[in-house]
C-alpha cells in the first residue's frame, strides 16, 4: 500500500480506504477461490495493484469514458482503474465464471459504483467502448482481431484517441512487429521505477 501512496500521492480518503481495503478483500476471496497465485498473495500490491496503475501514469481518463477490461481475470486492471477514476465506467469481462462472481463480490464491497461485471466473451459483447485495457491475455494479433469492432470511433474526448491499451512483458518484438507503425511502447519502469516492473511494457494502439 506504501507504493501505492508514493507514486499518487493526490489520492482522497476515499480511495485511500477502498485501496486499503483491496488487500483485505483478495486475501479473503483467494483463500476460497484461487484468483491470484497464492505464492504471490503477499506482493498483490506491486504486482496486481501497481502494475494496474501503470495505465494510469499513462492516461487521465475523463468523466464519462467507458472502458472495457478484456479477460479481467481477478479484477485486473480495471478494479484499481474504478478506484482511481470514479467518473469513469469500466466493464470487466472474463470467460471464467467463477472468477466473475469473486470479482462481483469485491466490487460491491469495495463500494465502486462505476463497474459492472460480465461473464461472456469479449466477441459476444453488442457494446462498443471508448478504451479497451487488459492484461497479457493474448497475443497481439488475437486482441487486435478481438477489439476492432469493440471500440468507438471517432469523437475521442480524452488527450489521446481511443484504442487499445496493454500491459505485457518479456520480448516482445515479434509480436508487435505487425503494428509497429501505428504502436506506442513504453517501458513501465519510465513511471513507476520498480525493479519488478523491469522488462514490462505498456502498448497502446490507436483504434480511433
Amino acid at each position: 500500500m506504501d507504493r501505492i501512496l508514493k507514486y499518487f500521492p493526490n489520492l482522497d480518503n476515499k480511495q485511500i480506504s477502498q485501496f486499503r481495503q483491496v488487500g483485505l478483500q483478495y486475501r479473503f476471496w483467494n483463500e476460497k477461490v484461487n484468483v491470484i497465485s497464492r505464492q504471490d498473495i503477499d506482493n498483490i500490491y506491486e504486482h496486481h495493484v501497481l502494475h494496474s496503475l501503470a495505465i494510469a501514469k499513462f492516461i487521465d481518463f475523463q468523466p464519462g469514458t467507458t472502458v472495457l477490461d478484456l479477460g479481467t481475470g481477478g479484477g485486473f486492471p480495471g478494479i484499481p482503474l474504478a478506484i482511481m477514476f470514479p467518473e469513469v465506467h469500466f466493464h470487466l469481462v472474463d470467460s471464467i465464471d467463477k472468477k466473475v462472481k469473486v470479482v462481483e463480490s469485491i466490487y460491491k464491497a469495495l463500494g465502486l459504483r462505476n463497474v459492472t461485471v460480465e461473464h461472456t466473451r469479449v466477441e459476444d459483447l453488442p457494446d462498443k467502448y471508448d478504451f479497451i485495457v487488459t492484461r497479457a491475455v493474448a497475443n497481439m494479433m488475437i486482441l487486435y482481431d478481438w477489439c476492432i469492432n469493440r471500440v468507438k470511433r471517432g469523437g475521442s474526448f480524452n488527450d489521446y484517441p481511443n484504442g487499445l491499451i496493454m500491459l505485457k512483458g518479456g520480448f516482445l518484438d515479434l509480436e508487435i512487429a505487425p503494428f509497429k507503425e501505428i504502436l506506442y511502447k513504453f517501458p513501465i519502469t519510465e513511471w513507476l521505477p520498480e525493479q519488478w516492473f523491469v522488462d514490462k511494457y505498456l502498448l497502446y494502439l490507436p483504434m480511433d
